[in-house]
């Protein structure tokens, strides 16, 4: 007798395992997907309404799909606890449910008054049921309620204007979801019919993938392309960097380029006028990206149209001004420009907005300043410039405020007096390799580049 009691148990749990086998497989699916959605938003570090309301609505889901099952009610006692339990489930899972449709924008112009009132009603559910109410009339509540709402949901989608690829195959998932749940809300209760509403929200599930996945593989497309398109950008923009300075025996000079992104809004020149005078134009236009590299791109055309003026640089600098001013977009420039001449055995200085110029002389590093206002800013700018005596063996240090603004770990910047330190380093060494270690010592120092790097270091080698 026991064991024919117990040959009926185990075809009992074979019967049910058979009934809820769909469901159950369909719940951990939905559960996974929930996991897989919060999992993205951690690793995007950005909180995302839609998608974080879509994994609390498929993981409830899910759960209420095991909480719900047969196997479940034969492995616990029986009792009111899971009856409780399975009704906060059934009553919980539409809250997220309308949140995610008013983030999608289903809901209309109202939707956050709409969402706001169907959750507050079906979390009123919740709370009945934990303070002792009868659960038969909160489960005919929750029916009426789901019933109400989404064939409006469903009309809604039908009528949107603007419905693109994506939205049809959104509101093609989102109708057959509606019609199953109305149908296991309406008939498959009361009839004791099959119920589908697992299959609509497997269906729904689906579709948002595809489009999950379409727009990834277009994003990836669009990125690639992107790529493509920064990369002849960052070869027009080298393209426009002098190469090498021209090769006039009073003065050596070199240049470093280091960009924080693909293209910057970096840039320096050699404005030669004969073997015997040259100018050194630096310049830093704010902001970084396109953008700056293309306000570059101008600052390179305003300075070739003035080379005639490469021996005044306060002239130049007022002219490459009002070329500028109403043509870059609000971003302004820094610059600064010095014109040396080996004939006279001076210089001359002017610069705009931009840092003092470093002279190292006998192992002593002098900061060389005659600042005016930003480049592009106003077209009334005055401009002045500063006259100095060179002499053999003077190294001078053009840079921009990239390398002072590094900073380390702890916050503290690179600042004037590492640099004129490392500066002081480099006497030794050409031009070259005093470059480069100077771009390493401020590499050295700050973890991450958040600005790009440009300098011009030129030696005076003596009178023609």
């Amino acid at each position: 007798m026991f064991l024919a009691d117990t040959q009926l148990t185990a075809s009992e749990v074979l019967r049910a395992f058979h009934h809820d086998e769909p469901f159950l497989f369909l719940g951990a699916a939905f559960t996974t997907v929930g996991f897989v959605a919060i999992a993205l938003c951690v690793l995007r570090r950005r909180l995302d309404a839609l998608l974080v309301w879509l994994a609390i609505f498929s993981a409830l889901y899910g759960q209420r799909l095991w909480m719900q099952s047969e196997l479940l009610g034969m492995s616990v006692p029986p009792g009111n606890l899971l009856n409780l339990l399975r009704a906060i489930f059934n009553f919980l899972v539409p809250v997220p449910a309308f949140l995610y449709f008013h983030s999608a924008g289903l809901l209309g112009r109202r939707g956050k008054l709409v969402a706001g009132v169907f959750a507050t009603l079906f979390l009123g559910l919740v709370v009945a049921a934990l303070v002792g109410a009868p659960l038969g009339p909160l489960h005919t509540m929750n029916n009426i309620l789901v019933i109400f709402a989404l064939p409006g949901l469903a009309l809604r989608s039908l009528l949107h204007r603007h419905a693109d690829r994506d939205y049809v195959v959104f509101r093609r998932g989102l109708i057959c979801f509606v019609l199953f749940a109305i149908w296991d809300n309406t008939l498959a209760g009361n009839w004791n019919l099959p119920r589908v509403e697992p299959y609509g929200f497997a269906i729904f599930l689906a579709c948002l993938g595809y489009v999950a996945a379409r727009r990834t593989l277009e994003r990836d497309q669009q990125l690639g392309e992107i790529q493509k398109e920064l990369e002849v950008a960052r070869k027009i923009q080298l393209s426009i960097l002098p190469a090498e300075f021209p090769s006039f025996k009073p003065f050596k000079v070199a240049a470093k380029y280091v960009p924080m992104t693909a293209v910057a809004g970096d840039f320096y020149d050699f404005l030669a006028t004969d073997g015997d005078r040259a100018g050194l134009l630096i310049a830093d236009v704010s902001g970084h990206g396109v953008p700056a590299a293309l306000i570059a791109s101008m600052v390179k055309m305003s300075a070739t149209a003035q080379r005639s003026h490469a021996a005044h640089p306060a002239r130049l600098l007022t002219e490459m001004n009002a070329a500028l001013c109403g043509n870059t977009q609000g971003q302004f420039v820094t610059a600064a420009y010095v014109h040396l001449d080996a004939r006279e055995c001076e210089l001359r200085y002017a610069a705009a907005g931009h840092p003092a110029m470093l002279l190292l002389r006998d192992g002593v590093v002098v900061e060389v300043q005659e600042n005016g206002l930003l480049l592009a800013a106003t077209e009334s700018a005055v401009y002045t410039e500063k006259a100095m005596p060179l002499r053999e063996g003077d190294r001078l240090l053009l840079y921009t405020d990239g390398l002072l603004e590094a900073r380390n770990a702890q916050g503290a910047l690179f600042g004037e007096m590492s640099l004129a330190t490392t500066l002081k380093k480099t006497a030794s060494l050409s031009p070259a390799e005093a470059a480069n270690g100077i771009i390493a010592e401020v590499q050295r120092w700050a973890p991450s580049q958040d600005d790009d790097l440009t300098l011009l270091v030129c030696d005076f080698t003596g009178a023609a």
